[in-house]
């Protein structure tokens, strides 16, 4: 049986401000003891792998980011994640922060300081020793990819951060300056370039035969997905090709690795497909789909708000199987498809679609989905915990949980970091970017952005983009980041790196079905309208650290 490398927290969690020194009063273990045995070790490198961000915005709704974008809805109206929508997002207000990264990079830092002077050869008799340290080899890489990824996340929060490589004393920590965006991005380059050279393709065949660990094809994606939104417009205004070129080549790497491959099966909970570059793995529970299923489903165990809604602008971004875009408007759907059938608008369409959303007609748990009018999953309030929009969220559901007392069922999750498609796709956007057409190439870049994004269609069964300028191709390869990677936490991020906040965030739609004699009748409504700002592609920085340190300066708008 394979074991699973479980994010667990071990008891070090600091207190205060945020780089606080390691405190050996709180618990039975020194620090040195923590070095002292294989077991301990791996404790602690675990540790670090615990601040791996979830898919959720910490808070008690467990809400997806996708809400706080165009591409859903909350049930709650006073959850935080409204907060991006509603304008009373502020440095005293804020969301999804995940300043407590630093605390992960702390403990990397303290991590890679004390595995320098391990000695285990006390134990070098033991029959597992050399397997042991076989693995230890590849902890200081593995910490060192952790801090440069936590970093990443913290980077396309704020922009410029702290960027803090020893443990900091208080006074340290307290007078840290910021350093720029594209010098954090150089670091994390850097750092996952050399430790993509010193890491497995894979931990399965070794001890325990782990999987969720950092590989040599994750610091690779970190590498890969840093450029990208260095080169991306909120980070390169004067579009810089060079940035274009740099963020192709690093996709263009993972390409020509040949490790991962594009699956056609489901890859969310699926942690074993040849497409999957890291997950990060949950225990079984059922929080997930207790929030999430149409409420008749939970049987009565969800007595308070929940549920993310897909809305009318994500369904209208996924085409019809012919490859016609298909749009829903206040008198019904309009498609140029001749074979599509609008009485039936959510059959025949991307194959896609129905792994990420629930709509009117589609089965379920061995009944049908009813969001017409009056239907089983309609509510005309929301305080009914019905569908919003009218539609449900699909992907990641694991359709056998049970709430029933007599088959009480729970599933893990598996969700999805880094998967073989993004590399696709961040080669399609950069590669037109910096060579100006889709079909171009040259002696590095030597697959067409064109082909690229073909192969990421091909694989979902859709027909070929053919023709068409760079901007039209840029327009092509958004819509397949949006449609591919949707509840995947790429959209939210996608708006602000793009810059097209402005364009997209003012407003969210739903459907409005009506149940005529011999069919359904489709238009659109308002959902809700949102508020939208300038300073809302980077985050305010906690006004408490603010205070911590003065050399915080906010950001702007802030």
């Amino acid at each position: 049986m394979k074991k699973t490398f479980l994010f667990v927290f071990a008891a070090l969690l600091l207190t205060g401000c945020k780089f606080l020194d390691f405190d050996e009063t709180s618990g039975i273990y020194t620090r040195e003891d923590m070095y002292k045995t294989y077991d301990n070790i791996r404790s602690m490198l675990t540790n670090i792998y615990g601040y791996m961000p979830n898919k959720d915005i910490a808070d008690v709704s467990s809400a997806l980011r996708d809400c706080g974008c165009d591409d859903a809805e909350y049930a709650d109206p006073d959850a935080s994640v409204q907060y991006f929508n509603n304008g009373n997002w502020s440095p005293l207000a804020t969301v999804d922060t995940k300043w407590d990264l630093y605390n992960g990079i702390r403990a990397a830092n303290e991590f890679l300081e004390s595995i320098k002077t391990v000695d285990l050869s006390i134990y070098q008799y033991d029959v597992k020793y050399q397997l042991q340290m076989e693995h230890i080899k590849y902890y200081p890489f593995e910490a060192r990819v952790l801090r440069a990824f936590y970093l990443f996340e913290l980077a396309r929060r704020y922009g410029d951060i702290p960027v803090p490589l020893t443990m900091l004393s208080i006074d340290e920590a307290n007078t840290i300056e910021k350093t720029s965006f594209d010098k954090v991005i150089e670091f994390i380059v850097s750092e996952c370039t050399e430790c993509a050279e010193n890491l497995p393709q894979t931990y399965v065949g070794m001890l325990d035969d782990e999987y969720g660990r950092v590989t040599k094809g994750f610091a690779m994606a970190v590498k890969a997905k840093a450029l990208l939104y260095a080169a991306s417009p909120l980070h390169n205004p004067s579009n810089d090709k060079a940035k274009w070129s740099a963020a192709a080549k690093a996709a263009l790497d993972i390409i020509n690795y040949n490790y991962y491959s594009l699956d056609p099966g489901v890859k969310a909970n699926n942690s074993t497909s040849p497409e999957v570059i890291m997950v990060v793995m949950r225990s079984e529970s059922q929080s997930f789909e207790k929030n999430n299923f149409p409420v008749r489903f939970t049987e009565g165990a969800r007595t308070s708000m929940g549920g993310t809604f897909p809305t009318q602008e994500l369904v209208d971004a996924f085409q019809t199987a012919a490859g016609y875009d298909i749009t829903l408007t206040d008198k019904g759907w309009q498609t140029d498809d001749p074979d599509f059938d609008v009485t039936k608008p959510y059959e025949g369409r991307d194959p896609r679609f129905a792994n990420t959303i629930l709509a009117n007609g589609m089965p379920f748990k061995g009944s049908q989905i009813e969001t017409f009018e009056g239907g089983a999953d309609y509510s005309a309030t929301r305080s009914g915990l019905c569908t919003a929009t009218g539609y449900y969220l699909r992907k990641y559901i694991q359709e056998t949980t049970s709430f029933t007392p007599e088959n009480n069922v729970s599933n893990k999750h598996h969700w999805i970091v880094y998967r073989y498609a993004e590399a696709l796709l961040s080669y399609a956007e950069a590669a037109n970017e910096a060579l100006g057409s889709p079909d171009a190439t040259d002696g590095t870049l030597t697959l067409s952005a064109r082909e690229a994004l073909n192969q990421v269609r091909d694989n979902a069964g859709m027909p070929k983009v053919d023709g068409g300028d760079s901007a039209d191709f840029r327009e092509a390869v958004r819509r397949e980041w949006r449609v591919e990677f949707a509840f995947e936490d790429h959209r939210f991020w996608d708006v602000r790196r793009w810059k097209i906040g402005a364009d997209t965030q003012g407003r969210i739609s739903g459907v409005k079905i009506v149940r005529k004699s011999g069919g359904f009748e489709y238009s659109r409504f308002t959902v809700e309208s949102r508020t939208w700002s300038e300073k809302m592609y980077l985050y305010p920085i906690p006004q408490n650290e603010v205070f911590c340190n003065g050399n915080l300066t906010q950001n702007t708008g802030w």
